[in-house]
């Protein structure tokens, strides 16, 4: 957003960036960051903070890839996954501005070829209704249509979507949704004759100065200083495949770096202002951004982190907006494999914080984001790194507890209602599509038709259910499939569910109805 004047650029390139600001960052910070990542097996990590319109730090720690001496600095790219988000609604903002569209019009005003299951939220859906998951869609419902990737286009998935059923009533329910994005990226095509990646490069990227960053998920793959993508797999840190489908887009493509980010901090920070005085939006759109629409239930809580327990929470147009040790917090957090990151803006202190990392490890990116907090914020000193090293080894004894309780209570002297032939054959869900079942050299094999990652074997579990072992291990997803039968032995029906409550919640499986294809 700002090229922070054009004497600092090569500053940015070339060196971490650390330039004079009333508050220094705390003088332990490198030694902090450094035990974060070891406690938590982060190979590499970058840290981007703002103070009173200045970037203070955008530098990297660690390696790019486990087992490399390539180190991370301030113009590595990471994947900020749903960080995106509020790039998003900030584009949806830009054309509310020109009068090209209005929050609170129908969706189907633009797109009027655009269903839900239900004709009256059909109907009524807003602009605003895309950006703050409260449409009565449950918690990553549809998300199979892009992941794994499919064969999908953007526009089918958003057309498969009035075959989804609703889980609750319209407006009344926060569940965290992708692919509502994904149509919000339809409707600024759809207004723009730009592509989502195109409007977001020309009228965001470029205007706010980020020159390095990008809008494709496919950029994970590029060569140069791009950090790897990692996660545990079979118990151990790994490299794993970057996620390079860009169907979603708006809902997580871009790639970004601490330079880059503390640029977008900058501008969040000043209501859209850019380095050359400009605003790329009014202080009225900062305020819209900003506004809590879909109130966020309030749980207790690990009592490791008592501290930061909101008193309000809840969700606005592409950020979450809740409280910290009396200030108002503006934040959001992404997700993708081998890539977890946090933004936080106070805005009252107009400082900003952001951390992207090449582990799956959220605790890494809040551990070191509340340390900064709190050195700003001048509040008691807490040791984050133990707090969040408590609440995951509980996390862990917990899904350990609920595996070992799954498998003890397994009928493992049971046997299919039927022979292993009888259960072959495709059999079609109403939002997904084909899904088959195969018989091949005495076992069974099920694909999903539009996911070719999701294949794997049918290992009997107990009566008629089934579980099914991806051969992609790195998805960390297997699911139970249960079959019911009609009074003829037949198969009626057959659902799935995820086997680990560890399963990301994007493998939707609990939303398939499986209805043999006729």
């Amino acid at each position: 957003m700002r090229s922070r004047y054009r004497l600092f650029v090569l500053l940015f390139i070339f060196l971490p960036v650390v330039l004079p600001a009333q508050t220094p960052p705390p003088a332990d910070l490198d030694t902090y960051v450094e035990a974060v990542r070891r406690q938590f097996e982060v190979p590499g990590l970058s840290v981007a903070i703002v103070k009173d319109g200045q970037c203070v730090l955008a530098k990297g720690y660690g390696v790019r890839r486990i087992g490399s001496t390539d180190r991370v600095d301030g113009q590595t790219l990471f994947g900020i996954a749903s960080n995106t988000k509020a790039f998003t609604a900030t584009a949806i903002a830009l054309l509310v501005e020109e009068g090209r569209l209005r929050w609170d019009a129908p969706v189907v005003r633009y797109l009027p070829w655009f269903r839900l299951s239900d004709p009256y939220v059909t109907d009524h859906l807003s602009v605003r209704d895309l950006l703050v998951h409260r449409s009565g869609l449950g918690l990553g419902a549809g998300d199979l249509l892009w992941w794994p990737p499919s064969t999908y286009t953007r526009r089918e998935i958003a057309e498969r979507l009035r075959y989804l059923p609703l889980a609750t009533s319209f407006r009344s329910t926060y569940a965290y949704d992708n692919v509502l994005y994904s149509v919000a990226g339809e409707l600024i095509e759809s207004v723009t004759g730009q592509s989502w990646e195109d409007f977001v490069s020309s009228r965001i990227l470029a205007p706010a100065g980020m020159s390095a960053s990008s809008v494709r998920h496919s950029d994970a793959e590029r060569s140069g200083n791009v950090a790897r993508p990692h996660a545990v797999v079979d118990g151990r840190v790994a490299e794993v495949k970057p996620f390079t489908s860009d169907l979603t887009n708006p809902a997580g493509g871009i790639n970004s770096c601490a330079a880059d980010m503390a640029k977008w901090l900058i501008l969040q920070l000043d209501s859209g202002r850019t380095v050359d005085g400009s605003r790329l939006y009014t202080q009225g759109t900062a305020r819209e951004l900003w506004t809590i629409v879909t109130p966020v239930p309030i749980g207790d809580g690990a009592p490791e982190l008592r501290a930061i327990r909101p008193n309000f929470n809840g969700y606005a147009l592409g950020f979450n907006v809740r409280d910290y040790r009396g200030r108002k917090l503006v934040t959001h957090t992404g997700g993708l494999p081998g890539y977890v990151s946090r933004v936080m803006l106070v805005p009252g202190e107009r400082l900003g914080v952001a951390v992207l990392t090449n582990q799956e490890e959220g605790a890494a990116f809040d551990a070191i984001t509340y340390h900064l907090l709190d050195h700003y914020l001048k509040a008691p000193e807490t040791d984050w790194i133990s707090a969040y090293k408590r609440v995951n080894l509980r996390r862990d004894s917990v899904v350990a507890a609920n595996d070992a309780a799954t498998l003890a209570g397994r009928d493992s002297l049971s046997r299919p209602s039927l022979p292993l032939e009888r259960y072959a054959g495709t059999y079609t869900d109403a939002w997904y599509g084909d899904i088959r079942i195969a018989f091949e050299s005495g076992r069974l094999v099920m694909t999903f038709s539009k996911s070719p990652d999701l294949s794997g074997d049918l290992v009997h579990w107990q009566h008629d259910t089934f579980v099914v072992r991806w051969y992609d291990r790195e998805l960390r997803a297997d699911a139970f499939v249960t079959f019911a039968l009609n009074p003829d032995g037949s198969i009626e029906r057959a659902r799935m569910k995820a086997v680990s409550p560890a399963t990301d919640f994007s493998f939707d499986f609990q939303d398939l109805l499986l209805i043999p294809a006729p």
